[in-house]
Parts: C-alpha cells; structure tokens; sequence
C-alpha cells in the first residue's frame, strides 16, 4: 500500500506499530487505568489488555481505533510539540519545504526514523493541515516507510454486539412469557377498602406547589480536548454544540469503491476554529464505539441514528461544513 492509499485508519496502526516494542510497553505498563480514572471503557479495556498480554502486534490488529489513537498520541507527543516549535509560525499550515526541513532537523537531534515516522502517521491519522506532505515524505523516503498491519475484526466481546440466532432470541421471549403467566393472580384481588375524604373547607391551606421543572439549571459540560486538538480548535468557539452537515472521511476503503473515500453526513461538532472542525459523525449503525443519538429526531434525520465516540478533524477550508441545528444543553449533556 502507497501513502496515498493509507486511510487515517490505516495511518494510525502503521504508526504505532512503526514505534520499538519496548518503548510502547513501557508506556502502555505506567498508565493509570482504573474504574476511578472514568476512561472509556473502548480505550481502557484494550489497554489493560496490552498491559497484561504485552503483545503489541495484536493490540496494534485488533484494538478499536480509538484506543490506537489515544496510545499513539501519547507516544508522539514530545516529537510533536519539537516539530510545532521548529516549524514556528508556519506549524498551522507549513509548506512541504518547511516540513521537510523541520524533520531533518529533528533527525540531525538524534530522534529516530521510526519516532519520526509515527509522528508523520499520527498526524495523517488526525487529518492535520499537513498530512499531505506526511504522506509524500513517507512515499518518497525509505526511512520513514510503514509496516504492514493486517487488521483483525472483532468476532464479539463485551465491546461489540453479539449476533443470535432468531430462533434462540424466540425461544427465549417464549419462556419469559411463560414465566409472567405463572406469576399472574388466577383471580383479582378483592378491592381495598378506602375511607372517604372529608371535602377541603375554604379555609384549609392548599400544599405548596412543587418547583416547575423549567426551573431547573442544567449546566453545559465542558469537553477535554488532548494537547493535539486544543493546538487546532476552541472549545469555546460559537459552532461548538452544533449540528453541521459536512464530509466525513471513510475509516477505510470499500474494495467495491476504492476511488470513494468519505460520505456527506451530520455531525456533532465538538471544538472549532475560523478553518477547521473536530467533530463526532453522525451514523444510521450501531457499533460498539457509537452511542443512541437521542435528538436524531428533533434533528429531522429520517432514522434512528448513533453518534461515533471518535473525533476527526475535518479542514472546512477545503471542505465546508452546513450548520443544520444547535443542541440544548440535555442534548449535549447526553454525549459525554
């Protein structure tokens, strides 16, 4: 596969799997991954798993993406802040000179090719403003070249849905029917006798009226953002909280189109800036890293739809975004 065939998805496990085994085990083992640590249970479970198994070649095939992401992002974060820093005030949208220039320099610093080449996958994977000239300096260099992952679906675990068969999902509500027929009464139970109530004079106080719900405060929450995508977006910027329509990129590539690489579809947008978005696509499948959107109806989506966990940043200079509608405060709330 040529860089410019890799996918943002493809990036990012190439990347990782680029890095020297020790080091991400060393990482991965000094990580606080408890209950109390409140870590999405689709980063936390692979991860303890890798703290557990240390194999970094299954992690890298069969983890959800978004743990990928999140060990990868840890992992080059120091290159990436030393290449932010060597690029200056062109590190929002540097030219390919500048970039390559930029890596050389860290190369004549002692960082390694493979650190630079997950530096280089990351920031394809995150869809920066310079992932084009990542890709040609990983087409173009063999130091920087990528290994092969050949990526392994999950077949059912506490993170995905599990398939059953009609029959055993019928033989199953037969019994639980049969079960609540055993529990019913044969008759009606007599009725209670009840003591009449004495008519409320003119004088006798009225109870307190309870406070109207629309009384209540709710209160927006804040999103965190990792250290690479407060460089790019605002939380506080005013389409944060909006629902857009804009171009998603695909994960990966369908065998049956390879040319089609991202679909028009709503998403929540999360941070923003003047250019760019990072937002949470808006799907019509359930999977194990997407969530019910309740207001996919308020919305006017024609189906039932589910918000993906995962953040991607979209560059709306390049591709420009639709606002269809604000979410309340309960709405918003309900994502996080």
């Amino acid at each position: 596969m040529t860089a410019n065939a890799l996918t943002p998805a493809d990036a990012l496990r190439r990347g990782l799997a680029r890095l020297d085994e020790a080091v991400v085990l060393e990482v991965a083992a000094a990580l606080d991954l408890r209950p109390s640590t409140k870590i999405s249970p689709a980063v936390g479970m692979p991860l303890r798993g890798l703290q557990q198994r240390r194999d970094v070649a299954s992690f890298v095939a069969s983890a959800p993406l978004v743990a990928v992401r999140a060990l990868l992002e840890l992992l080059v974060a120091r290159s990436l802040d030393r290449i932010i820093e060597l690029l200056g005030e062109h590190s929002e949208r540097p030219t390919y000179d500048e970039m390559a220039v930029a890596v050389d320099a860290m190369r004549a610093e002692g960082v390694s090719d493979g650190d630079l080449a997950a530096l280089l996958a990351f920031a394809i994977g995150e869809q920066f403003p310079a992932a084009e000239h990542c890709r040609r300096l990983i087409e173009e260099r063999e130091e920087f070249a990528l290994p092969e992952v050949a990526v392994v679906e999950p077949t059912g675990s506490l993170l995905t849905p599990k398939d059953v068969n009609p029959a055993v999902r019928e033989a199953r509500r037969q019994r639980r029917e049969a079960a609540k027929n055993k529990k019913k009464p044969a008759s009606p139970p007599p009725p209670r006798p009840t003591k009449a109530r004495a008519a409320a004079g003119p004088d006798t106080p009225k109870p307190p009226e309870s406070p109207a719900m629309s009384s209540v405060v709710v209160v927006r929450r804040r999103v965190t953002l990792t250290p690479a995508e407060a460089r790019l977006v605002d939380v506080d910027h005013v389409k944060a909280g909006t629902v857009v329509s804009v171009e998603i990129p695909f994960d990966s590539i369908d065998p049956a189109m390879p040319d089609v690489r991202a679909k028009q579809r709503p998403a929540v947008v999360v941070a923003a800036s003047d250019s760019t978005l990072l937002v949470r696509g808006i799907y019509s499948n359930q999977f194990a890293n997407r969530q019910l959107f309740g207001p996919w109806r308020r919305l006017g989506l024609d189906h039932v739809s589910y918000v993906s966990d995962e953040r991607q940043v979209i560059d709306v200079t390049a591709t420009p975004a639709t606002e269809l509608a604000r979410l309340t405060d309960e709405e918003w709330n309900s994502l996080w």
